[in-house]
This record gives structure tokens, sequence and C-alpha cells, in this order.
């Protein structure tokens, strides 16, 4: 009986060689040949799936938004019902989107390459505006949750701060990237900044 082969699950090899070789050398360094090596296929199988390189990329971008979406699941504390509680679990998801460890800072260096090409590329700036809509409107629920409990000033704007927030993410993830600031010194400014949220 012939082996079923999980056509999604290829793809996804094949987007995860991408992101490897963009955090390690660049966009630039993305080729078809490339990808077969790193993914430990042949050539004519990537192009099986996906017949440009600007198919495999546009591709790649989709898979991103799993990424944070995995980093802000594992950095959320939890209450028993399921739902993120207040300033605590703020805090950890703005962490969890800095570059503090191996594995987001790789994710950092794959994001900051894409947005390179989506300058050039409408269809991958399109699914950098969608990702960043949904963690404007994620981290603005949670500013909102906060305030429920208590934790943050019941007049702060939440879209507003979640839009600052989103900007001090970015800086500080620059920064980290750069050797400008420590991860240390990342979550020391970003408690800073939330403790001048509180009621």
């Amino acid at each position: 009986m012939p082996k079923r082969v999980d056509h999604e699950e290829r793809r996804r090899l094949i987007a995860e060689a991408v992101r490897r070789i963009a955090a390690d050398r660049g966009l630039e360094a993305v080729s078809l040949g490339e990808v077969a090596a790193e993914a430990g296929i042949s050539k004519g199988l990537v192009q099986h799936y996906f017949p440009s390189k600007d198919e495999m990329l546009r591709y790649a971008t989709t898979t991103l938004r799993d990424h944070v979406d995995s980093r802000l699941a594992n950095g959320v504390t939890r209450g028993a019902n399921g739902v993120t509680q207040g300033a605590p679990s703020l805090r950890a998801a703005v962490v969890a989107l800095l570059p503090v460890d191996d594995a987001s800072r790789t994710e950092a260096l794959v994001a900051n390459a894409f947005l390179m090409r989506a300058l050039k590329d409408p269809e991958i700036a399109d699914r950098f505006r969608a990702g960043h809509a949904q963690l404007r409107e994620a981290l603005a629920a949670m500013v909102a949750d906060a305030q429920t409990v208590g934790d943050l000033s019941a007049d702060l704007d939440p879209t507003l701060e979640a839009d600052l927030l989103l900007a001090l993410i970015a800086g500080l993830g620059d920064a980290v990237l750069l050797g400008h600031r420590t991860p240390e010194e990342a979550a020391a400014l970003v408690d800073h900044h939330l403790s001048r949220l509180t009621g």
C-alpha cells in the first residue's frame, strides 16, 4: 500500500527550512536549492510545492503568525477558567514578544527579514498588517482585562496603550538584537512602563 503523504506537513517542513536560512543568512540566501538542502529533500520536491521563490516566501509568512501565537500562549499566565489575568499576563505577553532567548531571537530575525521583503511584496505586507492588527487587539484586550481586575488605571484607553506597547516592543526588540540592551534591561524597561499605568 502506498505511503500517504501529508502535503501540508511537507509545506511546513519547507517553510521551516526557509525560516532557518532567513534567520542565519537573510532572505537573499533563500533559493530553491538552498531550501532543499536545508530541508533534506530534493529541489524537485520543493518546486513541486512551490514553483517560485515568491510563492515559497509568501507561504512561509503564513507560519510567522503561528510562532507568535505559540510564544504568547506559552508566556501568558492563565487563570483557572482559561482567561488571561491582569497585569502579570500583560507583562508576560509583552516580554514573550521580545528576543530574550535563542528561540525568540530567531523569530525576531526571521520577522525582520520578512519585513524588508514586505516593502516590495503587497501580499506579504498585507499579512504583516493583519498580524499587527491581531496583536494590537490581543494586547488591548489584556489591558482592558488588567483594568477590570484593578491592576491598571481605569482611565486608560486600551487600544492606545496597545499601540504604545507594540512600539515599545519594536524598539526594545531591535535594541536587544543589536546588543544595545540586554534581555534583562529590556524586561526592566517593560516593568517601568507598566508601573506607570497602575491606578
